[in-house]
């Protein structure tokens, strides 16, 4: 019996479940894909789905550690051509049909690690770039496979764009995150405005408006990298990316627009400019 007769129709359903559950516009962002792209994507986006609430749930640190490790047990037997779930059936079809690398899937396993052995606070630079390499911009390198294209360039885009987004959420975010006991700002850049290497007195501290606008200016200089090597890739392949890079480049723009005044803001966009955006990046 091929991959394909495995996944039925239930297991699809079931997959696209967790998509709409997650509140997200990534199910409309999809929507440009052709059906069997688009089915390999909710896989993928389930799969990160899961680990990331391992790594977020209330629970004791060994107990998220060995559910991340089944997790590596998993992605083992699917590259033995073993399934047992909607999401792993799901998962094995897109494996087999656009080559989506073992070692990807096992980086994001890593960076949920990351969060789930430890409360992070204050990441060197180096730290934190491992950190998006492996969140986001591992689930990249997976997605542009998906989305047809497999060439270096490509990967270079997913190694750009992830930790653009990666960057611009954690700017979204600073606020939830310190209030969860977390702090993903570079230790190097709390360091040269005197900033307290503690979320709560950082968020405080008059001089955190600098890191951020920093922090927001390396999330630039990541998305610049981004649009410069879609040039090289195949464009009809990467209007999934394209959409998502100009939809979190205008949300980073309306943080940068409020000057860090009110750090629990979480902007998003507006309903029409997100069609906008759409039309212009993801139906052209």
């Amino acid at each position: 019996m091929t991959t394909a007769a495995m996944v039925s129709a239930s297991d699809l359903r079931a997959v696209e479940a967790i998509v709409r559950a997650a509140g997200t516009s990534f199910h409309r962002g999809m929507a440009v894909l052709p059906a069997a792209r688009r089915q390999a994507m909710y896989a993928i986006y389930a799969f990160c789905r899961i680990v990331d609430d391992i790594a977020d749930e209330e629970a004791e640190f060994a107990t998220k550690v060995f559910q991340l490790a089944a997790w590596r047990k998993n992605i083992e037997a699917l590259y033995r051509g073993q399934a047992s779930d909607a999401v792993t059936r799901a998962l094995l079809r897109a494996i087999e049909s656009f080559d989506l690398r073992r070692q990807d899937f096992l980086d994001v396993v890593d960076g949920m690690q990351m969060d789930a052995e430890e409360v992070i606070v204050a990441p060197t630079l180096e730290k934190l770039d491992l950190y998006c390499d492996r969140v986001a911009s591992a689930v990249g390198r997976l997605s542009v496979r998906a989305f047809g294209d497999a060439s270096p360039a490509a990967d270079r885009v997913a190694a750009a764009l992830g930790r653009a987004l990666q960057l611009t959420n954690i700017l979204r975010d600073v606020a939830e995150d310190a209030a969860r006991g977390r702090l993903y700002l570079p230790a190097e850049f709390l360091a040269d405005a005197a900033v307290p290497a503690d979320p709560a007195a950082a968020l405080a501290h008059p001089a955190l408006p600098q890191v951020l606008t920093r922090l927001a200016g390396v999330a630039r200089t990541h998305f610049a990298t981004a649009r410069a090597e879609m040039e090289r890739c195949d464009r009809r392949a990467m209007k999934p990316a394209r959409l998502m890079a100009a939809t979190y480049a205008a949300i980073l723009t309306r943080l940068q627009a409020t000057g860090w005044a009110d750090l629990t803001y979480r902007a998003s966009l507006p309903r029409w400019q997100k069609l906008v955006l759409v039309l212009r990046h993801g139906l052209i």
